[in-house]
């Protein structure tokens, strides 16, 4: 369920961040290419922040994860019979 949740965040954040990182490749290619530079970092910024930021409405997700991983817990291997012919 969180995989979903994360690429609904990242679409939300790419929505502001594309945009963003258009305009500064038309400018850089313009006449205005500290502008257009400063614009591709932000929306780098932007997707870097969002991926890396734990917000306080992200606070309950990642609790409910540490509980989940302690309570269920991957069972260990069970050894293969050897089989002797």
């Amino acid at each position: 369920m969180a995989g979903i949740i994360d690429t609904i965040k990242l679409a939300g954040t790419l929505v502001f961040a594309l945009p963003a990182a258009m305009a500064g490749i038309g400018l850089l290619n313009g006449d205005r290419p500290l502008f257009g530079g400063a614009l591709i970092g932000l929306a780098i910024g932007l997707v870097v922040i969002q991926h890396w930021l734990t917000m306080p409405t992200d606070i309950p997700e990642v609790l409910a994860q540490r509980v989940v991983g302690t309570v269920t817990k991957e069972p260990d291997a069970e050894p293969e019979p050897d089989d002797e012919r």
